[in-house]
């Protein structure tokens, strides 16, 4: 049996993708309805705060991430100083990444009585965001997942394995998440095949392309709408000379408004030679980059990042907002991708210090000797991290 007969093995079969995404179209709706008439009914917010997070996360809604942040403020207007209301808001602030608003939630949560179970739960979630106190938080993850088993508990557990450079780890722990899957909804499993896409593409410091390609491309199998996985998978496409898959991966996926569609899909059209039509891509990504740059600064700071030091084009750009991710959240990655961007636009000095602030920072953590800042001086024979 090939790999990749084994690895289809584990999937269990789940409802269809667009049937999912108009189910949950309907029940985000009728949430809000409920939550208009009895705000303070059990679990009416909750359920709100749910159907929000599924739709930024696997319909390509970014509007959500507006009704989220309405949805917060609105909250606080009903009922200001109540534990549940401080829940809700620490975790739509994590959500938009405004980490620092999201600890202060969960401090006030905590002394309004709220169960401290509940607390660790988001705050686990925040400090791996931030990179914080990753070997207790992994003490924790793992003691979690020994405890309960549940499949949110696993794909956490695995994403923090990746983050420490512990990559066959968090294989496993992602495929034994989806062999115990008996469930129907296809949310979980598309966002744990676009984890193994990223683990395998992005994270390790060799990427496996075909292995990561197979991950995405499940996901946008089982979930033609997810965005996210359409763009990673658009883009191994484009980098094995597959351009016209690559186009035909984001062209659906142009009406959600994500910048990132239109950024790739420009870059592929140019290098077709359609620069009339790239063009025109390229400039929509800009302005929809700018707009939720503006709406959602923390969010899309990286993302923005990533986008200026590219066809975007303007490395000063780039480097004030990948400070702005850095500044947010001190991740080996956000490190990485600062001390990258600030050689790209000429600022050796930042890239120095940079460096030096991810040595203080990172250097005693094995996923440090992983990274692109020892990686970098092995291949060109000079320290990055020096």
């Amino acid at each position: 049996m090939t790999e990749a007969a084994v690895l289809d093995c584990e999937c269990f079969q789940t409802t269809d993708g667009e049937i999912a995404i108009t189910n949950l179209n309907s029940a985000r709706l009728r949430s809000w309805n409920r939550f208009y008439q009895d705000p303070q009914r059990a679990g009416a917010a909750e359920t709100v705060l749910e159907h929000e997070q599924l739709t930024a996360q696997f319909a390509g809604d970014l509007s959500a991430l507006g009704r989220l942040e309405a949805f917060g403020e609105q909250l606080g207007r009903l009922d200001a100083f109540s534990s549940r209301t401080m829940m809700i808001q620490a975790q739509i602030a994590s959500a938009l990444h405004r980490f620092s608003d999201a600890r202060h939630y969960l401090a006030q949560a905590s002394l309004g009585g709220a169960p401290s179970a509940d607390v660790m739960r988001v705050l686990l979630n925040v400090d791996q965001a931030c990179g914080s106190h990753l070997e207790e938080v992994l003490d924790e993850r793992r003691r979690i997942v020994a405890k309960s088993g549940r499949f949110e508990d696993r794909v956490a557990l695995g994403a923090l394995l990746a983050d420490v450079g512990e990559f066959n780890d968090a294989d496993e722990i992602y495929r034994q998440a989806l062999r115990e899957y008996r469930d129907v909804s296809p949310f979980p499993v598309a966002w744990v095949c676009f984890q193994l896409g990223m683990l395998w593409g992005e994270l390790v410091p060799e990427p496996q392309l075909a292995r990561a390609e197979h991950w995405y491309r499940k996901a946008v199998v089982g979930l033609p709408c997810y965005v996210r996985a359409r763009v990673h998978l658009a883009e191994i496409c484009s980098a094995t000379g597959r351009a016209r898959e690559a186009e035909a991966t984001l062209r659906p996926a142009l009406a959600s408004g994500d910048p990132e569609v239109s950024w790739r899909l420009a870059d592929v059209l140019h290098a077709e030679g359609s620069v009339g039509e790239a063009a025109s891509h390229l400039e929509a990504a800009r302005s929809r980059f700018e707009e939720l740059l503006d709406k959602h600064l923390l969010a899309f700071a990286d993302h923005g990042a990533e986008f200026y030091i590219g066809s975007g084009g303007d490395p000063s750009r780039a480097l004030e907002l990948a400070e702005i991710n850095l500044k947010n959240r001190p991740t080996l990655r956000a490190f990485e991708q600062t001390y990258t961007i600030a050689l790209g636009a000429g600022e050796t000095d930042v890239a120095n210090e940079v460096s030096v602030r991810a040595t203080k920072c990172w250097g005693n953590a094995p996923a440090f000797q992983l990274s692109s800042f020892v990686q970098g001086s092995l291949e060109t024979g000079k320290g990055a991290a020096a």
